[in-house]
């Protein structure tokens, strides 16, 4: 059993949790992006909002606005993807839609922000979205417990490339899956 250890303020508690997590993902974030996934789990923390949203009609309102209404519905949506795809994937399996759609639809608002004034991070953002959601879903998974079955890591290695469904794919089944064939 592992040691509670903590830290002396939120901020600090979070970044550890994130690094452990990043530890099992076996990836290293930016610092950048490191910290603001810090902050995000910091901002979202006991939100019951997230579950109940229409995630599509904030993407698409958020485009229809402009300003700094446009970054805060486009920057909430990519941050509400994050989170469920990493923290919460069953709720999101359960709706019959998968990962995938949530992956392209938070990584698309983020790209859309990269024209804003700090434009460069949420490139960043977007391109690292998968091992985001990655470090998230280890971070779900540090009590030892595997949240993705077999067919649902497969999907979504397949839509997304994720090196954590891979390789709790690999675990399960003790294999290494083919890839999916090309189509034409």
């Amino acid at each position: 059993m592992k040691r509670l250890v903590l830290h002396a303020t939120d901020t600090a508690q979070w970044q550890a949790l994130v690094h452990e997590a990043e530890a099992a993902a076996e990836c290293s974030l930016s610092v950048e992006t490191e910290s603001y996934l810090v902050f995000t789990l910091m901002r979202f923390v006991g939100r019951a909002r997230l579950a109940k949203t229409c995630l599509a009609l904030g993407y698409l309102a958020g485009l229809l606005q402009r300003g700094p209404l446009r970054r805060q519905g486009l920057r909430d949506v990519g941050d509400q993807c994050l989170l469920y795809t990493g923290l919460f994937p069953d709720h999101a399996l359960r709706g019959a839609v998968p990962l995938g759609y949530y992956v392209g639809l938070g990584k698309s608002a983020y790209l859309h922000l990269s024209d804003e004034p700090s434009g460069d991070l949420f490139r960043q953002l977007s391109r690292a979205f998968v091992e985001m959601m990655d470090v998230l879903q280890c971070m779900r998974e540090l009590d030892g417990k595997r949240r993705l079955g077999p067919l649902q890591a497969h999907a979504l290695w397949l839509e997304t490339g994720s090196r954590h469904a891979l390789r709790t794919l690999r675990e399960t089944t003790r294999n290494s899956p083919l890839p999916a064939p090309r189509l034409h």
